[in-house]
């Protein structure tokens, strides 16, 4: 392999060599050869430690196993801080052999990982329930308990019934199911990522729906949270019929 062209190398790296071969490489002194080998060994770095975060993410998922649990649900909500639009939760079952190496909190994920991760999602799951809780109950019970809300709807709208619960930060006690509350669950438990991920692309696009109905906020770009050009918008259109008047800056507007 060593008499290659430095392309002809690349590709044969990218189709799989052996150790026997990689090793033949490590020794060839062409500085583009040596270039391909250290972009080798930076991804084979990557994906082991992708595949450690993954593990470390199914802590939680497998001594609920070791409980006798076979239905696991991950539950999260978003939404809590914005002005306007609903609290969105979401369930998702995963199946016992889930891998997905890279999922984590939908916070720490770009646009395009969670649209991927989203359909990856909608693939594997064994179940997925929404749960939404508009702006109008927000303000009748307060953002807490609509989120608790939220996240019991999302639970009930399972089509598969869970034996044991995984919630991002709360603690639910729904229906005598086996739950632990896990504090930042979006970042320490795969299934609870999962639902992250599913919560906020589903927000996400209702809020882009809405930016259309009432495009004076910005809604498409700020999620209905208070940004400058949101704010702007209040000020000179009052709030939408999906504001949160119990939210100060809303009232502010009135």
């Amino acid at each position: 392999m060593e008499k290659q062209s430095i392309q002809a190398i690349k590709q044969a790296i990218e189709a799989g060599v052996s150790n026997q071969a990689l090793d033949a490489l490590r020794k060839d002194e062409r500085k583009g050869v040596q270039t391909l080998i250290r972009r080798y060994d930076k991804e084979v770095a990557r994906k082991k430690q992708l595949h450690a975060d993954h593990e470390r993410r199914l802590t939680y998922e497998r001594a609920a196993y070791g409980k006798g649990a076979q239905l696991i649900a991950g539950v999260d909500e978003v939404g809590r801080g914005p002005l306007a639009g609903p609290v969105v939760a979401s369930a998702v079952i995963l199946p016992k052999d889930v891998f997905l190496p890279g999922l984590r909190d939908s916070k720490q994920l770009s646009f395009a990982q969670r649209e991927q991760f989203y359909h990856v999602i909608q693939d594997q799951a064994l179940a997925i329930g929404i749960g939404v809780v508009e702006a109008a109950r927000i303000d009748e019970i307060n953002i807490l308990n609509a989120s608790i809300e939220a996240m019991k709807r999302a639970i009930d709208d399972l089509s598969e019934s869970p034996d044991y619960l995984l919630v991002d930060a709360v603690s639910l006690h729904y229906k005598n199911i086996a739950e632990d509350a896990i504090i930042k669950g979006d970042d320490h438990s795969v299934s609870i990522a999962a639902a992250s991920v599913i919560a906020k692309v589903t927000r996400d696009r209702m809020m882009q729906s809405f930016h259309e109905t009432y495009p004076y906020y910005g809604f498409a770009k700020n999620q209905g949270y208070g940004t400058k050009e949101h704010l702007e918008g209040l000020a000179s259109h009052g709030p939408s019929p999906i504001h949160r008047f119990s939210f100060q800056p809303v009232k502010n507007a009135t």
